[in-house]
């Protein structure tokens, strides 16, 4: 009997288990850190062996293959002896895509990721297709595909999620944008990372469908040096696009083979440029799957955004407070940051993933009037900033942020936490951390 071993007994290890148990495999998953109650109770539930707290080596590295949770780096000391001894190290969904004969619509790019899943799946949740969300959100697809049956998925990939994808097959592929993200994973080289984001069209051909943004030079400058081999399909906000999408007179306008689709821009429910973005890869997705007019129509103008993701939590004294924890890079916190109509007073810092802010000296010199950094060392931000707004401050939780926060605003600003960095040095995840945030400002 082959040995499955999987890495990690998070959402994705869990469902890997179950599926490989199912498929009737001997499986052993192992978890360096503590399991959360919920999944172990399921692991027992299907009687999978497991162990927490430690990597023994005799279990893992006698496996024929090995299912590594997308948060477990390549350079983690149990993985690279796995690879030195030649045992094949894959991702959850790698493993789950060769079980499943559903359409795989797939969704990465350094930002907006989530917020377009979400928006297809709801897109073609209205139109009474039997679809589900996967990969980097909700529940895992392994499990879904274990459980349940779907004849479409819509799957948030990230760049460890790809690394781990070989065989596997995207129908529809939507790569949003790439900007340096994740480079402390890649060797500090933005080259490997971009080639990570493109694994998303391995294996396609001219019956699948390329959806990207036309605007992104990082995106386009490799698009130049390789040969695509499905059907391209841009969106712009900057160009006419004879297929694909685009924006024009305050309107958006979509042409896929002969269908058409247009509405105003003003009438999306997701505002801003980036949103625009968002919602111009959905409306393309939604003609690829034909779907009719007046569902996107009413998907586009109905969708509520996601959580942590500019996030309006509530008005206090005048004062707006907007969570955007899930901003974990330089990029994000720019789209939120050029999104403010008020003066700012901005909540950032956490783990630094090899930032350069330069890209945001402009817009915090127009819109920032207070900085305050929320990590164990914010000594990068008080370097990049000084001078460029009135005041820094520090802070060591969402509660002293809030607070302070609360203490310095003035009526009619807003306080943004969108921390341009990840969040494990004070928090679990970002969000936790958007919680935390959420829950300080409701008990102020």
């Amino acid at each position: 009997m082959k040995r499955i071993v999987i890495l990690g007994g998070g959402e994705s290890g869990a469902g890997s288990a179950i599926l490989a148990k199912i498929k009737g495999f001997d499986v052993f998953l192992s978890d360096k850190g503590e399991i959360k109650p919920e999944y172990a109770a399921i692991l027992d539930k299907y009687g999978i062996e497991y162990e927490q707290g430690q990597h023994t080596e005799d279990l893992i590295l006698n496996a024929d293959e090995i299912i590594k949770s997308p948060g477990i780096p390549e350079k983690a000391m149990i993985v690279a002896k796995a690879i030195m001894k030649g045992i094949p190290v894959i991702s959850e969904i790698e493993f789950a895509g060769r079980y499943d004969n559903s359409k795989k619509i797939c969704i990465t790019g350094s930002n907006g990721k989530t917020t377009t899943t979400s928006l297809i799946f709801y897109m073609l949740s209205n139109a009474g297709l039997n679809v589900g969300l996967g990969g980097n959100i909700g529940k895992s697809y392994a499990l879904q595909v274990a459980t349940e049956h779907h004849d479409i998925y819509v799957l948030e990939l990230s760049s460890f999620q790809l690394d781990g994808m070989y065989s596997f097959k995207a129908d529809v592929a939507i790569l949003l944008n790439i900007t340096p993200d994740h480079l402390d994973r890649y060797e500090y080289k933005l080259e490997n990372y971009v080639k990570s984001k493109f694994r998303i069209i391995q294996n396609m051909t001219d019956e699948d469908s390329f959806i990207f943004c036309a605007d992104d030079r990082i995106s386009n400058e490799h698009l130049e040096k390789i040969m695509l081999k499905c059907n391209p399909l841009p969106f712009s906000q900057n160009r006419k696009i004879a297929q694909g999408g685009y924006t024009e007179c305050e309107k958006m306008f979509i042409k896929v083979k002969e269908n058409d689709y247009e509405m105003f821009l003003k009438e999306l429910s997701l505002q801003g440029r980036h949103n625009v973005y968002n919602s111009l890869a959905a409306a393309i997705t939604g003609k690829v799957c034909n779907i009719d007019n007046e569902i996107i129509r009413k998907s586009l103008m109905s969708f509520k955004g996601v959580e942590h993701r500019l996030e309006r939590v509530m008005e206090v004294n005048g004062v707006t407070y907007i969570n955007d924890s899930k901003a974990t890079n330089v990029d994000s916190s720019w789209y939120a940051l050029e999104s403010m109509k008020t003066p700012v007073i901005w909540i950032a810092g956490g783990t630094d993933k090899g930032n350069d802010y330069q890209p945001l000296f402009d817009l915090v010199e127009k819109k920032v009037r207070i900085l305050i950094c929320m990590g164990v060392d914010n000594k990068k931000l008080h370097d990049s900033f000084s001078g460029k707004v009135d005041a820094i401050y520090d802070a060591t939780s969402a509660e002293d942020a809030v607070k302070m926060a609360a203490s310095l605003a003035e009526s009619g600003e807003t306080v943004l936490l969108s921390p341009a960095c990840a969040s494990f040095d004070l928090f679990r995840n970002y969000e936790d951390r958007g919680r935390k945030f959420k829950d300080a400002v409701r008990n102020l």
